[in-house]
């Protein structure tokens, strides 16, 4: 250790985790693989002094800008693409279930319970479409599945969540739906606009310093939960909103990508949009089948 250089520096690091059995394999993977990742990068872009406190200086104004409405850390990892690859990493597609994607930093827990077909709307905006948002949730044997939650949120038409929007309603445009028997849902909300990732503090300079933009595509948040299957977070974007192929935080997939139709006439809103999703059943709930 008394002649450390940059080509034993790493390597020295790496001796020293769990000498007395303190710590876990996967602790000693994470670390292991962290510490030669993070050696290498400063090694790649010869880091300087300079440079390193800057960082540090970037990740504690980070910190602070964390509230109980924004997670920063959470925005820097979707802007890096991280969130959305932890994603596919958690949740791979092995068969014919709906894919995920990230949650996001703006979802809030506990929102209300609605009756289904019910309306998330609690303030109206001008130039708004309301559009009614069905379909069934199964399993990949093509079951129904009855009981399923549906927490679902979305921006408002002035391109903000409410609780960024100090004059919307609490929990507006949010809301929690229960499938029936057939595992069918319903309820009614406005058509999402495209609107900014927030641009100011930590992570707007980290966007602008990538050159990328804040835009991302209008969408709808749906997280669907069933004891016994696993959770799914995705969104479901407008086919015909901007930036599609040029989200600022890669969450976009082509089978999140439903159609906003125009309604019948007489109907109850403006729109319709028609989107299903397969569950598989968690790991754990598999086994017990097995036995």
């Amino acid at each position: 250790m008394r002649t450390m250089t940059v080509d034993t520096v790493t390597d020295t690091v790496i001796a020293s985790l769990g000498r007395h059995d303190t710590i876990s394999a996967r602790q000693r993977e994470i670390m292991e693989a962290l510490i030669t990742h993070l050696h290498g990068f400063c090694k790649d872009v010869k880091l300087t002094h300079g440079e390193f406190l800057q960082a540090c200086d970037f990740l504690a104004r980070a910190g602070q800008t964390c509230s109980d409405k924004r997670q920063e850390f959470i925005l820097l990892g979707d802007i890096l693409g991280v969130e959305v690859l932890v994603d596919m990493l958690s949740n791979p597609v092995e068969g014919p279930e709906t894919v995920s994607t990230v949650l996001g930093p703006f979802f809030r827990q506990n929102a209300p319970i609605l009756p289904k077909g019910a309306s998330t709307v609690q303030a109206a905006f001008d130039g708004q479409e309301t559009v009614l948002v069905e379909g069934h949730v199964r399993d990949t044997e093509g079951r129904p599945v009855a009981g399923a939650i549906i927490d679902v949120w979305e921006d408002a038409p002035n391109g903000l969540y409410e609780n960024h929007d100090p004059n919307q309603p609490d929990y507006n445009l949010r809301g929690r739906f229960e499938t029936d028997a057939q595992g069918h849902y319903a309820f009614q909300a406005i058509r999402p606009v495209p609107y900014p990732i927030p641009g100011d503090e930590t992570a707007g300079e980290l966007i602008r310093y990538m050159g990328h933009h804040c835009m991302r595509p209008g969408h709808l948040h749906m997280m669907v939960t069933r004891e016994g299957f696993r959770p799914l977070i995705s969104q479901i974007y407008d086919s015909s909103s901007a930036h599609l192929d040029e989200d600022s935080v890669f969450a976009v997939k082509e089978e999140l990508i439903g159609e906003f139709r125009k309604a019948p006439a007489g109907a109850d809103t403006d729109l319709l949009l028609t989107f299903d999703f397969v569950l598989p059943r968690a790991a754990n709930a598999v086994g017990v089948a097995a036995e």
